[in-house]
């Protein structure tokens, strides 16, 4: 019987929107199985919940319930929710038990840090979170390997209600018929539901095939794939894997996934994970509104100064390129006279030493004062601390046409400061700064951001442009 077509294609399950919008059904199973072991370990040690020692049964429920979501919180920031290719997936038990620990650990500083609050203040209550270590190290231990499980039962069960991985092959017609010479000797379960010897078909193939995956055969496809094909297979809901050779291995690739014996890596439509940049988000919002006293006198301080020397308008408007290549309206103080563009063109500074820039103002652009009311863009979301600092749209069009892969840095909003700003200067090239910008989205983690604005605050001190 032959596939449906596009046009008569069922409306996806409503499992399948909920993953869509960031929800996994596995998600609740194991907010279920952690709860389930911390109440499973304290039945096994103290019996009833009649005696259990020296708190009342409430105060127990609501500490395994907070502590519940807390190492849910873990997994999700931790990953262990994006989308998994079905092929060559990852193991699971290492990541769990690291992240399982992660979690623990946070469990028991904050019942420390809460009992010490509650202590201060007269009260008599120990614990405000009442967990056993005994009992939180039992569950640290068995976490991991319930979430493990999990990720068998609902892999199984997709299995069951989808059937095998669908799979088109592309590449040349060599390289797909040793690629189907392994298929056949390791007896894999996936099912071939085509083949493509044209790299410019396969977008078509796959919605025809309904295909899951994709085995991105030959190497040197990549260049006319990437990016628009990756991110059109992305929205099909299908992964896109590459195999790899000894010489693509030397280059510094450290996850290889097995599939038929032949060796792949996983091609990402997103460099950064949603996980990822959530966790980004959270962050910005924890620093931008603990560190509040102190921008807000700098920026009043600078507000009066610009006020003084440069008059009104204080702010400067311009149109920038923020996440997702949309625009947005940028501030920042005016540090330049009114009529530095008077021609209309978009001209890239040249620093402090730019004729344009108003000479009492020069300290302000050297140590990025002038970027203060970019705050108030964080707090919206328009921006972040840290990432690509954002570019006229009139620069952005010329750098997209020159430079391969320079959209990729619109994939997180745009950031106050970055890898770029603390390596290069104004009159860095486009390029240059690319590959920096590049380098921070693929190697993000909370503590770079927080090396990034460490050496920021020294570029600043030492008004380095």
């Amino acid at each position: 019987m032959s596939d449906p077509s596009p046009a008569t294609r069922p409306e996806p399950r409503l499992l399948t929107r909920l993953n869509r919008r960031g929800f996994r059904l596995v998600m609740l199973l194991d907010g279920l199985a952690v709860l389930g072991l911390a109440v499973a370990v304290m039945l096994y040690r103290f019996g009833a919940p009649a005696s259990w020692p020296t708190y009342n049964t409430g105060a127990y429920a609501v500490s395994f319930v907070v502590s519940s979501l807390v190492f849910l919180v873990a997994y999700y920031f931790g990953g262990l929710y994006e989308r998994e290719p079905r092929l060559g997936g990852a193991a699971v038990l290492p990541k769990a038990a690291r992240l399982s620990l992660a979690a623990g650990s946070f469990v028991a500083l904050l019942n420390l840090a809460l009992g010490g609050l509650l202590r201060q203040r007269g009260s008599l209550i120990e614990r405000a979170l009442p967990f056993p270590i005994t009992n939180l190290v039992a569950v640290i231990v068995l976490a991991g390997v319930a979430v493990a499980v999990n990720r068998a039962v609902v892999q199984w069960l997709r299995t069951r209600r989808e059937g095998p991985p669908r799979v088109v092959l592309a590449g040349t017609p060599a390289d797909i018929g040793l690629a189907r010479e392994h298929l056949a000797a390791n007896d894999s379960t996936l099912e071939v539901v085509g083949e493509v010897d044209d790299p410019h078909t396969v977008v078509d193939a796959v919605e025809h095939t309904r295909a899951t995956d994709v085995l991105l055969l030959t190497a040197a496809w990549l260049d006319d794939w990437y990016p628009r094909t990756i991110g059109r297979l992305d929205r099909q809901d299908a992964t896109v894997l590459l195999r790899v050779g000894g010489r693509e291995t030397l280059f510094g690739l450290d996850r290889l996934r097995e599939v038929a014996g032949l060796p792949f890596v996983l091609l990402q439509a997103q460099t950064m994970a949603p996980s990822q940049r959530h966790f980004k988000r959270l962050l910005d919002l924890l620093l931008v509104v603990l560190t509040a006293p102190v921008w807000l006198l700098l920026l009043g301080g600078t507000a009066l100064h610009q006020l003084v020397v440069a008059g009104r308008p204080l702010l400067f408007r311009q149109t920038r390129v923020g996440v997702g290549g949309e625009t947005f309206e940028m501030v920042k103080f005016r540090t330049m006279r009114l009529d530095a563009e008077v021609d209309g063109g978009a001209q890239l500074s040249t620093g402090t030493g730019d004729p344009r820039v108003i000479p009492a103002c020069r300290w302000v652009r050297a140590t990025r004062a002038d970027e203060l009311p970019q705050i108030l863009h964080i707090l919206t979301g328009r921006m972040s601390v840290v990432g690509p600092r954002p570019e006229r749209p009139e620069l952005t069009a010329g750098f997209e046409k020159e430079i391969a892969g320079y959209t990729r840095r619109h994939e997180v909003p745009p950031g106050l400061t970055g890898l770029a700003q603390i390596h290069g200067r104004y009159h860095t090239d486009a390029e240059y700064k690319l590959g920096y910008d590049l380098q921070y989205l693929v190697n993000w983690s909370p503590v770079l951001d927080l090396e990034i604005i460490v050496r920021t605050i020294w570029v600043v001190l030492a008004r380095r442009v």
